[in-house]
């Protein structure tokens, strides 16, 4: 399984990007699929999954801000961010999820990674 992010770049604040996950080795709409984040100097924070029926869940704070959607025939995952603020500065990344998974994630039900693609916010 492999899985390549792409979409970050620089982004004014109030601004939005959307984030690619294209995968290889696999379909996507055979597992569940999530995005994370690590800020600078911070730990992994679980951002959004969309489930194998296609159930979307996302993290509290950021809820209402991203989407999160698949394209089986383009076999991506994406995450569309709006109304972007300087502490989504972070790397994004995309993984698979272990069966079983919950909600927020714990480190462990994440399976397979992306190398991240990184979203600066300037104020």
């Amino acid at each position: 399984a492999q899985l390549i992010e792409s979409g970050g770049g620089l982004v004014q604040s109030g601004g939005s990007v959307r984030l690619s996950c294209a995968a290889s080795g696999f379909a996507v709409s055979n597992v569940a699929m999530s995005w994370a984040r690590r800020a600078p100097g911070k730990g992994l924070e679980w951002v959004s999954s969309i489930a194998i029926d296609g159930t979307t869940f996302y993290e509290d704070t950021i809820k209402g801000r991203v989407t999160i959607s698949r394209d089986n025939a383009k076999n991506t995952v994406y995450l569309q961010m709006n109304s972007l603020k300087p502490e989504d500065t972070a790397v994004y990344f995309c993984a698979t999820m272990r069966s079983g998974w919950g909600i927020p994630p714990i480190l462990g039900e994440y399976q397979y990674w992306g190398p991240g693609t990184g979203v600066t916010v300037s104020s």
